[in-house]
């Protein structure tokens, strides 16, 4: 039981793909200067996340080492295509703000890495526990980047406004903007976790 729950909750602190890996970060940056942005993108990822080590973990022991990453592209790019289509079909707002980056996650290296390095090794249950540990804590940080930015910059929160647009800061809404709100959330989980470790030193004498 401690196993899978370290497992589940490895992706979502200690090893958060952002925070932590800084893997997949170009996306990451582009998307978050609104909160639906920032979901819509972390839940896209999740799906496909989920899906490819499921299925990856189920015929892992018939994949030959020798087309491994090509059988990988394959199925991550079938899900890529599947979200795709559905949230053109679906949600055709958000899909069109959030442009190429949905056909890019087949080659995100959060995805590509944690099937590699995870799925292709492990078993089903703790695939789909890794798939959404590591789901959600890239969609926590994008979702808590894209709530500063478009307050900051927009003056908005899910496009409501809270204050008047003059008093808005652009930076914020900028791509430099993006860059220093992610400094300082990689600041703050590193500050928490000298804080953390300081405190298991001084519990261990």
């Amino acid at each position: 039981m401690n196993k899978n729950l370290n497992i589940f909750t490895n992706g979502i602190i200690k090893e958060n793909p952002l925070l932590v890996l800084m893997i997949g970060l170009c996306s990451s940056l582009a998307v978050t200067t609104s909160v639906p942005n920032g979901l819509g993108m972390g839940g896209a990822m999740t799906f496909v996340l989920l899906m490819s080590e499921i299925i990856i973990s189920l015929f892992r022991k018939l994949i030959p080492d020798s087309i491994r990453i090509p059988i990988f592209i394959v199925v991550i790019a079938s899900f890529t295509t599947i979200v795709d289509l559905v949230m053109q079909a679906y949600l055709p707002e958000l899909s069109q703000s959030m442009g190429v980056f949905i056909p890019l996650i087949v080659v995100n290296c959060i995805i590509m890495g944690r099937v590699e390095s995870f799925a292709s090794k492990r078993t089903i249950l703790e695939s789909i526990l890794d798939a959404l540990g590591m789901g959600i804590g890239y969609t926590w940080v994008l979702t808590g980047i894209s709530l500063v930015r478009e307050i900051l910059g927009s003056g908005t929160v899910w496009g409501y406004r809270i204050f008047p647009e003059e008093y808005a800061i652009g930076f914020f809404a900028a791509s430099s903007g993006g860059f220093f709100v992610f400094a300082l959330f990689i600041a703050v989980n590193s500050a928490l976790k000298n804080i953390r470790n300081t405190k298991n030193k001084g519990g261990s004498k």
